[in-house]
């Protein structure tokens, strides 16, 4: 007869967070552990991948697991059921066949249990429907990690004995490089052009019969289009206005529908995330990874608030999509909810695995959970509630008017656009990269034959711009289109590529740096394949291939490394030695008098004596602000916390305490006279906050010119 303790059923997943909100839903008779993610990888020390004999893999524990694996087995022992119930991507299933392959479970097992969202009901249905381990899956994985060692462990000794110690090369992050790199020529390879624009001012009723000041712009010049590239044009140009008679010539009313935005996949969540929160790609994923793994929610006990986070899909369970409906219709009326379900389409290439990123529970609306949340989760959670809501809504309606005004054979055009029905945009408005769109506004009354009368005209010097530097976001989009990498991908290929020194990030854009450059360089001239975007996204396609059982793992490996290796062979015999040289500082180090010069750390730059080893001195570089410290007086500096947090403290520290998150600037609060701050506003202006709790006065100026052009 069999103890109460072999009764039990074991449940294994990733996190320990997960383990515990699972384990709350499953109750007695079960027990959750956590593997933490992978037990079993290749070696660090060593390839671990066979290329003499058919790629063949090592893998062995990975070091400081072996608690967990004890704990595990020692569970599994006394368990009568064993599910392995690991994140549901190949990544998950790999470690799941690990965590079989470890535990002597016989793959082909029923063993395997697969949910998409952390909720009661999806977890109780996954239990009672468990399937063998996907070994298509699996293999798809292994391929995967194989290209990556091979490209990484072949590739970086070599960087290291050519450029420096400490380098490394991918498969994505190379590509990832690379871009950064070509946008920076480009923008340095660009030659503005000159151009002008030329608009007029006047006055037109409107429907309630008062004034709106319009604006129309010169677009035709005697039949021609309108083409003014330098300034004695446009003075023409705008002579011939002045002194011109103006009708309106064509009057032509319309509708626009603006229709919302699909729910979030994890590339458009982390696009949006950085737009309207200003969230990296890797802050993004580490809060919305918690959302996903559970929340406890006081009473109603805990939760995952979000489905999986992973995922190219846009497509929305049928349950989900009634439930949105119900809520649209009960919250907003009827006439917000359309008579079927928006259906929306994914990108070609996308894997379609999961569903979309959307809540598992309408009913939990942000106001609701608010209090159980951290800022960081409340803002996350709400983007991706009012994204998915928004997405089931009818779409926006704008009456528009475009009028074309006619006069000395010049024609200028009116647009404009005037919402008469919110639809989606009562709860949610998308961001974009480009330009702002048009501003909403009382359209006026403009009949064909009236005339016009221009109160001013204006012409104004343009400039072509260069195209704009990377952003994360539109990094992440643009790998993304391209079909390098997935969605598990996008956050840890930008982390690798800025903590290697091949990019660094200033207000939010990507810049290469000079090793970046250099890496980049070398990758071209003896890896071009390797780095090239067509053959990334072709690859990307073929472990798709073998995920879906068409395609051989091994093949794509036996295809791969024997080009690879020639052109190993002949980046080995010709590349030289590139010496980089430090950049020297103005700071003298003060035990032996040399000059210090500047050296990338894990943490970023910092001085050091070029005399290493004989003088190991070392220090930060420091960064201090014109505004003094409101308590002494003394100079401010710009510091980083341990979480890589920007702050402001005195440079007088332990004596002055003074610490700020925000940047303290010169002007006084004209209501309290207490020190302002500094943050950043939602569209680019910066606001002027007091720091005294009591007053908290503040204004809005004007965004900084930045003399950039930015994605």
């Amino acid at each position: 007869m069999a103890t109460a303790a072999t009764n039990q059923k074991l449940v294994i997943v990733e996190s320990p967070a997960k383990a515990k909100t699972i384990e709350k839903f499953l109750g007695k008779g079960y027990k959750v552990e956590a593997s933490q993610g992978h037990v079993r990888d290749l070696p660090k020390s060593q390839l671990g991948v066979d290329a003499d004999h058919d790629f063949a893999m090592k893998y062995i524990t990975i070091r400081g697991r072996g608690d967990i694996i004890a704990r595990i087995k020692k569970e599994a022992k006394n368990a009568s059921t064993i599910y392995l119930a690991t994140d549901p991507d190949r990544e998950g299933e790999a470690i799941s066949w690990h965590l079989a392959t470890m535990l002597d479970i016989d793959t082909a097992k029923k063993c395997r249990i697969e949910f998409h969202e952390i909720t009661k009901k999806a977890v109780k249905e996954a239990i009672e429907q468990p399937r063998a381990i996907d070994m298509d899956r699996v293999d798809a994985q292994q391929a995967r990690r194989a290209l990556d060692r091979l490209v990484g462990y072949k590739i970086s000794p070599l960087l290291w004995a050519k450029i420096k110690k400490g380098l490394s090369a991918g498969r994505v992050q190379s590509v990832a490089t690379r871009m950064v790199v070509e946008r920076e020529r480009e923008i340095n390879a660009f030659i503005p052009e000159e151009f002008w624009d030329v608009t007029a001012k006047f006055d037109a009723p409107t429907q309630r019969g008062k004034k709106v000041t319009c604006e129309a712009k010169l677009t035709s010049i005697d039949g021609k289009k309108a083409i003014i590239k330098n300034e004695k044009s446009a003075k023409a140009a705008k002579k011939r206005i002045l002194n011109a008679q103006f009708l309106v010539a064509s009057n032509k009313m319309g509708e626009k529908l603006k229709r919302p935005q699909p729910p979030f996949t994890t590339s458009s969540l982390q696009q949006e995330a950085s737009r309207k929160l200003n969230f990296s790609t890797a802050k993004t994923m580490q809060v919305v990874q918690q959302l996903y793994e559970g929340i406890d929610l006081g009473k109603a006990g805990t939760v995952g608030l979000v489905t999986y986070i992973r995922t190219d899909s846009v497509r929305v369970a049928e349950e989900a999509t009634t439930a949105a409906r119900g809520f649209i219709q009960e919250q907003y009326g009827k006439e917000y909810c359309p008579s079927k379900p928006n259906q929306y389409k994914g990108r070609k290439n996308a894997q379609d695995a999961h569903e979309a990123i959307r809540p598992t529970y309408v009913e939990h609306t942000p106001d609701s959970v608010k209090a159980f949340l951290t800022k960081e989760q409340f803002n996350l959670y709400r983007l991706i509630y009012t994204r998915f809501i928004a997405s089931q809504m009818n779409p926006a309606v704008f009456q528009t008017l475009t009028a074309d005004l006619s006069g000395d054979n010049l024609v200028l055009r009116y647009y404009g656009e005037h919402m008469t029905f919110a639809g989606y945009r009562a709860v949610y408005i998308e961001s974009t990269d480009d330009e702002q769109e048009l501003p909403e506004s009382v359209l006026p009354v403009l009949k064909e034959g009236d005339g016009v009368a221009f109160k001013a005209v204006d012409a104004e010097q343009h400039f072509t711009q260069p195209p704009a530097r990377f952003t994360e976001a539109s990094l992440v989009r643009t790998l993304e289109e391209k079909g390098i990498g997935r969605p598990s991908t996008y956050a840890p290929t930008i982390t690798t590529i800025i903590s290697r020194g091949y990019v660094s990030r200033e207000k939010k854009r990507l810049y290469p740096t000079e090793l970046g450059c250099m890496v980049t360089d070398m990758m071209l001239e003896y890896f071009a394949p390797v780095v090239d975007t067509d053959f990334t996204a072709q690859m990307e396609e073929k472990l798709d291939d073998v995920e879906e059982g068409k395609v051989e793992w091994r093949s794509i490996l036996r295809d791969f490394y024997p080009p690879f290796k020639k052109m190993l062979d002949v980046a080995e015999e010709q590349v030289e030695k590139i010496e980089i040289k430090d950049e020297v500082s103005d700071v003298q180090c003060e035990k032996c008098g040399a000059m210090m010069v500047y050296k990338m750390g894990r943490f970023g730059k910092f001085l050091a004596c070029p005399n290493f080893p004989n003088c190991r001195n070392a220090k930060p570089i420091l960064h201090y602000i014109d505004t003094p410290c409101p308590k002494c007086g003394a100079r401010l500096m710009e510091k980083t916390s341990k979480k890589n947090r920007k702050f402001y403290g005195c440079e007088k520290y332990p004596d002055c305490d003074f610490v700020s998150w925000e940047k303290p600037i010169m002007e006084k609060c004209p209501k309290c006279g207490s020190y302002m701050v500094e943050k950043p506003g939602k569209r680019g202006e910066r606001i002027h906050l007091c720091a005294n709790e009591t007053c908290r006065y503040k204004e809005t100026v004007a965004a900084k010119d930045e003399g950039d052009n930015e994605e």
